[in-house]
């Protein structure tokens, strides 16, 4: 039973920066996919950003594309993954999961196909 643990996030400026980090124990596949998603009150999960490391793909929600980074540690045995959250706004103020291997099929940003889940993280952003 492999268990996520998010570190990270907190209350920020508009404009400001944020990162969100994400261990998973026991060690998962290096090649496999991980991600974030956020939840706003009341909505479902979305897809933030996602890592396929066994094809060097990544995936970005267009509404942070060009201001979010997803990245994982190059050693495989650290099993961290990171969401680097930079000019923040408002709007992204959301409670965020990581995500760790899913079932096929699908777009990336299925929440629905998503096999372990981080324990979530409040990001705040105000203006």
């Amino acid at each position: 039973q492999v268990t996520l643990v998010q570190s990270g996030g907190g209350s920020v400026q508009a404009g400001g920066s944020l990162n969100l980090s994400c261990v998973a124990s026991p060690t998962i596949w290096y090649n496999n996919y991980v991600a974030w998603f956020r939840q706003f009150p009341g909505k479902e999960r979305e897809g933030v950003a996602a890592i396929y490391t066994g094809v060097s793909e990544k995936y970005y929600a267009d509404s942070v594309k060009g201001r979010f980074t997803i990245f994982r540690e190059i050693n495989p045995s650290k099993n961290t993954w990171t969401l680097q959250m930079n000019d923040l706004k408002p709007d992204d103020t959301a409670l965020y999961f990581c995500a760790a291997e899913r079932s096929a099929g699908g777009s990336w940003d299925d929440p629905q196909k998503v096999l372990v889940w981080g324990q979530g993280t409040q990001v705040t952003v105000f203006s």
